[in-house]
């Protein structure tokens, strides 16, 4: 882990090694080191801090680092993103935070960076909160686990099917802990459906429902000056050039839903959006989570013109090597049901349901299949960097349940059925469709 920073009394920095050696010699230097250093009344040892940097605050960047900053093991020191205005607001949300906890009221210590690699060549910072458009995934996220950080990363995981592999290669060759935002895996309800259809209480499983909605379409929107807040090129990153409009980036004043969301460029729409988290859970069910779908056949509506070009209505049938299908449509039911030769179970967020009605109230034995426990999907993160165990939430599961929501997209758009072989990680027959499980970058800006 990279070295830690922590807090003298003043309130400057002083790192691990440096606080070592000021206590090794506080007998003979009087040095003084408030309570909370010493770990008095519950408070977190500044030696013990997990220090973190963030990447990407705009609407959900600024959530997951809010709910961080309620962590007092977590003493955030960074914060990046190529909007000006956003990473300003950032570091006055950091501080503000930060000032409440001194007598005088006043910290400053939140440090600003436009470009992520200044910030992941920091030796002070162990782990990175990466929340960007789905383009800008892969290279942050990989350059972090080079640079020796822990990573929280959102989803969906990546773009491409190809960049999700490699990141979830690199992961594991530098020994990183790594967590995805899919927090229903952090949900009571959600993990009790597994283990429900795990454990065939609701008999043999043979099916699948996923539902889920659908993005808009808009139309054609002329360029735009850029922002003088806006790093614009920088945004654009790996992806096309194209020219700068407001609902490309941000749909109305004030940051709303990001138009990028609904543009092909930057992502697969609810495809990837929800589908990272309900698929997820699909798969987390029927034990498939490291593996994935054999055959994929759907449909869907795309717009034939206008700047958001993701997909409307849809319908997709994912059959897996055991026999059971997955139907994913925004026609059903929203979240996901478990149907079993004697029963169902459907669970979404905040409700669950099933029949036989018992089922809701059963109690998944000792000898039984007990799935992975998270009671705070941040806090399951924290935990996991201090014992260097793996996540509710890891790098490869996160890259399969990606790969299946890329999967589904990918059949929409050809039209036609796709054999899929998950160990190879190819299609079977298919160069054409083979040549779509990478995206080009945008020069400089390469993969690995």
């Amino acid at each position: 882990m990279a070295t830690k920073m922590t807090f003298s009394r003043e309130g400057s920095f002083i790192n691990r090694r440096q606080f070592l050696k000021k206590t090794a010699v506080a007998v003979a230097l009087p040095y003084i080191i408030p309570s909370s250093a010493l770990g008095v009344g519950g408070a977190v040892a500044p030696s013990n801090r997990i220090t973190v940097g963030c990447i990407g605050v705009g609407r959900m960047g600024t959530d997951d680092m809010r709910e961080l900053l309620g962590f007092e093991e977590v003493q955030v020191l960074a914060v990046c993103d190529v909007d000006a205005n956003r990473r300003e607001t950032a570091k006055k949300l950091v501080e503000d935070r930060y000032a409440g906890d001194r007598a005088s009221g006043v910290y400053q210590g939140c440090a600003l960076y436009n470009d992520y690699r200044e910030l992941l060549a920091r030796d002070d910072i162990d782990a990175v909160s990466i929340v960007t458009p789905d383009h800008w995934h892969a290279l942050p996220a990989i350059a972090a686990a080079k640079a020796g950080k822990d990573i929280f990363l959102q989803k969906p995981l990546t773009l491409a099917i190809e960049e999700g592999r490699v990141l979830s290669d690199t992961v594991r060759r530098y020994g990183r802990v790594f967590q995805t935002g899919s927090q229903q895996r952090s949900d009571q309800r959600f993990r009790f459906a597994c283990e429900l259809a795990r454990n065939e209480r609701i008999g043999k499983l043979h099916t699948v429902k996923v539902g889920f909605g659908t993005d808009p379409p808009c139309g054609i929107e002329p360029p735009m000056p850029v922002p003088e807040e806006l790093d614009y090129n920088f945004w654009l990153g790996p992806a096309p050039w194209k020219p700068y409009t407001e609902k490309r980036v941000h749909p109305q004043k004030g940051y709303g839903r990001p138009g990028w969301l609904r543009i092909s460029d930057y992502g697969s729409g609810m495809m990837t959006g929800w589908g990272s988290h309900h698929l997820d859970q699909a798969q987390w069910g029927m034990g498939a989570e490291y593996t994935g779908p054999v055959e994929i056949v759907g449909r869907g509506e795309y717009p034939r013109e206008g700047l958001w070009d993701v997909h409307g209505p849809f319908d997709l049938e994912y059959t897996y090597a055991d026999g059971v299908r997955v139907l994913c449509s925004n026609k059903y039911r929203g979240g996901i049901t478990f149907e079993g030769t004697d029963g169902w179970v459907w669970v979404t967020r905040g409700a669950m349901d099933a029949q036989p009605k018992s089922l809701l109230t059963t109690i998944i034995g000792p000898g039984e299949i007990h799935l992975y426990e998270s009671k705070n999907h941040k806090g399951n993160f924290l935990e996991c960097i201090r014992s260097q165990s793996e996540t509710v939430a890891p790098v490869e599961i996160a890259h399969r349940s990606c790969t299946t929501c890329i999967l589904g997209d990918m059949a929409m758009r050809l039209e036609r059925k796709l054999r899929w072989d998950p160990a190879r990680e190819r299609f079977v027959d298919d160069p054409e469709a083979d040549r779509l499980l990478n995206r080009p970058m945008r020069a400089p800006w390469q993969l690995g």
